[in-house]
């Protein structure tokens, strides 16, 4: 299970860091030649704020809002730093607030993933630090921890980010392993039932031919060649074998007719009793045949759920007895049944 924090709370503790600077802003507004511009810089840094901190849209900051996070980021350095004096005795305090604050509205650039804006924002920090009140500013006014806080939500940021990418692959593999374990145990289900089912068949056929040492009779041959067609349906009729389909078809076998099933999976989502009207439909049509040779073949698509095909010999089979393929079989049934939907 993946703990997943609310973002609204993440945008309220941004959202009181930001509170602080503004707090921070105002009292040491005093050390300002100007307090006017240090209030306008306070407003526009509010303003960014509140928008970068908005609890819904896209995760990832949009370009505009990281744009205009640089740009409020430039603002409050030139309006603050304008009305400080770099080199007055003592420092200035808290008035060198912009610079906590440029760190943190950038941080919140680089936690939504706009990490060249964030980065554009620190560097004309440093830059404009160095410019105004030299190197050693760097340190002593905090520029330093405004950089490591970018560097650091970036870190945290692709971090995350990659084990999010490692948690959807281990998810997709679980699901394809349990898909592989579920198609296991289905194919060794399915080879029990068939073995269960080819066992129920052909035991009786089997005793008999051990006890005769396999001296069989003409019927008792014919018998096992019936059988072989019907374990051979077991395996290529599935979804198109109930005990009335099979009854049927070896009702017509036994006629002399040549009946083949194949289910190509175009059933598969039929169960109960609409299947069952499917499958009582299709021996209805074997056992009213008079063909030769009978097909039955599910269909994947449409309405239609299983076409037969009956066909007869136009010939008397002099043809085929002299090798002569020429004699053309004709259609004695062409029958389409319906999916349940479609049923009468």
């Amino acid at each position: 299970m993946r703990l997943t924090i609310p973002r609204y709370l993440l945008a309220g503790v941004a959202a009181l860091f930001s509170a602080f600077h503004i707090v921070l802003a105002i009292y040491s507004i005093g050390a300002a030649a100007q307090p006017a511009t240090v209030i306008g810089a306070v407003v526009l840094y509010a303003i960014a704020t509140t928008v970068s901190l908005l609890p819904f849209g896209p995760r990832r900051m949009p370009i505009w809002v990281a744009a205009l996070d640089c740009g409020v980021v430039v603002a409050i350095c030139l309006l603050v730093s304008s009305e400080l004096d770099p080199f007055r005795e003592g420092g200035n305090g808290h008035a060198t607030w912009y610079v906590a604050a440029a760190g943190t509205l950038l941080t919140i650039v680089a936690t939504r993933r706009r990490y060249g804006y964030a980065w554009a924002g620190t560097a004309f920090l440093v830059v404009h630090t160095v410019a105004w009140a030299g190197v050693p500013a760097i340190i002593t006014i905090g520029v330093v921890g405004s950089v490591a806080w970018v560097a650091a939500a970036q870190m945290i940021g692709r971090g995350m980010a990659t084990a999010t990418r490692d948690a959807q692959r281990f998810a997709l593999a679980e699901r394809e392993a349990t898909d592989w374990q579920a198609l296991q145990e289905a194919h060794v289900s399915e080879r029990q039932f068939r073995l269960g089912q080819t066992n129920s068949m052909a035991l009786a056929m089997l005793r008999r031919i051990e006890s005769s040492g396999g001296e069989l009779t003409d019927a008792e041959r014919q018998e096992c060649l019936y059988l072989e067609s019907a374990i051979r349906d077991e395996i290529r009729g599935r979804s198109l074998l109930n005990d009335a389909v099979r009854h049927e078809v070896m009702a017509a076998r036994r006629r002399g007719v040549s009946v083949t099933l194949l289910d190509e999976g175009g059933i598969d989502e039929l169960s109960g009793d609409a299947l069952q009207a499917v499958l009582d439909r299709l021996a209805q049509a074997v056992q009213a045949s008079s063909a030769d040779r009978l097909i039955a073949r599910t269909v994947s698509e449409g309405a239609t759920a299983v076409t037969v095909v009956g066909l007869r010999s136009t010939d008397d089979g002099s043809a085929s007895a002299l090798g002569d393929g020429s004699g053309d079989d004709e259609v004695e049934l062409w029958l389409e049944i319906p999916r349940p939907t479609a049923l009468p």
